[in-house]
């Protein structure tokens, strides 16, 4: 459903884009991690027509965003970190305004609002102003707006920035939810945890590299199973090791404070950038 094949962006003197290759199949949530600077929203940029790539190809189910960017467009939904929303109108208006930019017929407009607004549970509040809406229902209400046209790709930029963790996992439900409609969904997240939950591949890109690509059990496999954080001269160490029973053993008479627990995909990240995702 999306392809990216040797990706290049330069502004100026800086290389954003080194060379990104990418094919997320049909149906499968990808998250795209990266520190700040790493290229991701740029990459995202270009793939929906708002940048323009110095080289490479991005392809959305067939078509070019470069050569073909209207029927391109056409072929996915954008939910941007950004609330985006009209504040001064109705919950309803605003999908109906969406519906009218893509040139929907208004006979299945009418429809297709009442079927997202069930779907992500705002019913309720289809003529309520979006300026009186919880930050987590106007999460929902944009990635209903996104859907509103039937898309085959949906992107998601951050789409719980800024939610507590109960509305968070409001949202992944959500999510899940489309990804089972046949969706594909193409995630970018400062939640480590988020994707290690949703997806069923991770990309981690590094100063406009990529420098791993697999499913999170794979990428966490390949650390080991167990972690100690231990502190060692004021530093805060990792070790990793496959069994339970060899961490326990690694313990054995040891002195210093240390903390065990899983490995999870922030290690992976960690391991392999050295980084944060912020």
């Amino acid at each position: 459903m999306i392809q990216v094949r040797n990706l290049v962006k330069t502004y100026k003197d800086v290389k954003a884009l080194k060379g990104v290759n990418v094919h997320v199949k049909k149906g499968e949530i990808f998250a795209y991690l990266g520190p700040n600077g790493a290229g991701k929203t740029t990459t995202i940029r270009i793939l929906t027509g708002l940048t323009r790539a110095t080289a490479g190809t991005c392809l959305i189910n067939g078509f070019d965003i470069a050569t073909q960017t209207g029927d391109a467009k056409k072929q996915y939904g954008l939910v941007p970190q950004a609330i985006n929303l009209d504040q001064e109108l109705t919950v309803q208006e605003n999908l109906l305004i969406h519906g009218w930019l893509y040139h929907m017929a208004s006979s299945d407009i009418a429809g297709r609002v009442n079927e997202l607004l069930d779907y992500v549970e705002l019913s309720p509040k289809k003529k309520s102003l979006v300026k009186t809406l919880s930050g987590g229902m106007k999460r929902r209400l944009m990635i209903a707006r996104a859907l509103l046209h039937s898309p085959g790709v949906l992107f998601l930029d951050e789409p719980t920035v800024g939610l507590d963790a109960a509305i968070r996992r409001k949202i992944w439900t959500l999510i899940k939810k489309i990804q089972q409609q046949g969706t594909t969904i193409f995630l970018t997240t400062h939640y480590i945890e988020e994707a290690e939950f949703l997806a069923d591949r991770v990309a981690f890109i590094d100063q406009g590299s990529m420098v791993a690509l697999d499913t999170p059990a794979n990428l966490m496999a390949a650390r080991g199973a167990w972690a100690i954080d231990r502190l060692v001269a004021d530093v805060m160490e990792t070790l990793y090791f496959k069994t339970r029973e060899e961490a326990d053993t690694f313990n054995t008479n040891r002195s210093e404070q240390f903390t065990l627990r899983r490995v999870n995909l922030e290690d992976a990240f960690l391991d392999l950038t050295g980084k944060k995702v912020k």
